[in-house]
Formats: structure tokens, sequence, C-alpha cells
């Protein structure tokens, strides 16, 4: 029964497993069953889809909104990576405009916001990233990441430049 799980997802020295999926015979809804293997997912909503890595992965990540149990709630922003160094998290830069009255101009200004990156997706620097609002997932991390586009070809790779609104 054991086998059904991903040998590939064994890294941590904790057994990892979906709870949601039961090893004995009984079988739970939203479960399904491919090459062999169970596999829980659902739909985050939102119009977003759920990326074929997430259906047909073996990963395992409680905080995954496709295959944990965390939910897309609030608001859905979007942003550039800025950094990947950490594990399964990665930091969103957003650039906004600051109108100063006494000059009568705009200002740039930007926040640096850590967003947590499923093993489903893969994010490098310089990639505009869509993340949504969760709970909390650790003391920093409030939001998940649920779309990463393709980086453009003609950005010129600087990591703090600021891109336009």
């Amino acid at each position: 029964r054991l086998e059904n799980m991903a040998d590939a997802a064994q890294t941590e020295r904790a057994f990892q497993k979906q709870p949601q999926i039961f090893v004995g015979k009984a079988q739970r809804l939203n479960v399904t069953k491919q090459k062999g293997r169970l596999r829980y997912y659902k739909s985050i909503g939102l119009g977003y889809k759920t990326p074929r890595s997430a259906i047909e992965g073996t990963y395992i990540d409680k905080k995954c909104p496709f295959t944990g149990s965390v939910s897309i709630r609030g608001r859905i922003l979007r942003g550039i990576c800025v950094s990947n160094k950490m594990t399964r998290t990665i930091i969103i830069r957003r650039d906004y405009l600051h109108w100063v009255k006494k000059y009568n101009r705009y200002e740039k200004r930007h926040r640096n916001i850590p967003a947590h990156c499923s093993p489903a997706f893969i994010v490098k620097i310089g990639d505009p990233v869509t993340i949504g609002e969760c709970r909390p997932l650790s003391k920093t991390v409030r939001f998940n990441v649920i779309a990463v586009s393709s980086k453009n070809a003609t950005d010129s790779g600087a990591k703090k430049s600021f891109t336009g609104l």
C-alpha cells in the first residue's frame, strides 16, 4: 500500500503524505488514481487553472493551494520575483507610485512581499508572478503563488529596476 506514495516526495525526516488520502481500502472524494497511485488536488477557483504539475506531480506540500489545505481568499496581487533563495518561499517586488503633494509629483516606491511557492511552479528571478492572499503560513508569509508567467525576452535583467505600471 505504501508503494502508492511517491518515493521522490520522501526528502524529509517525517513521512510525507497527503492527509486527504487514506492508504487503506476506502477512498475519499476528490482523489484521482493515475498510474497506480492516488493524488489529491483541487481547483482554487477565481479563474486560475490547476497546473498539470500539481495534478501529475509527486511532491507533497501541505501549504500548496492546489494539493494542500490552504485556501486563497482576499487580495490577488502581481509582482516580479527578486529572490528564490529560500526553501519553497520567494520574494515578490511590487512597484508603485506615491503622490507627493508638496512637489506636485509622483515618487517611486516598492514593497517586498514574501510568498510561498509550491513545487508545482518553477520560478526564476525576474519572472512575473501572480500571488493570492491566504491564511498566515509563517511569521512573514501570507501569500501563495497561484500563477507564473515567463520572463520577457527584452527584460534587461536588472534586479531592482522600476518597471512600468
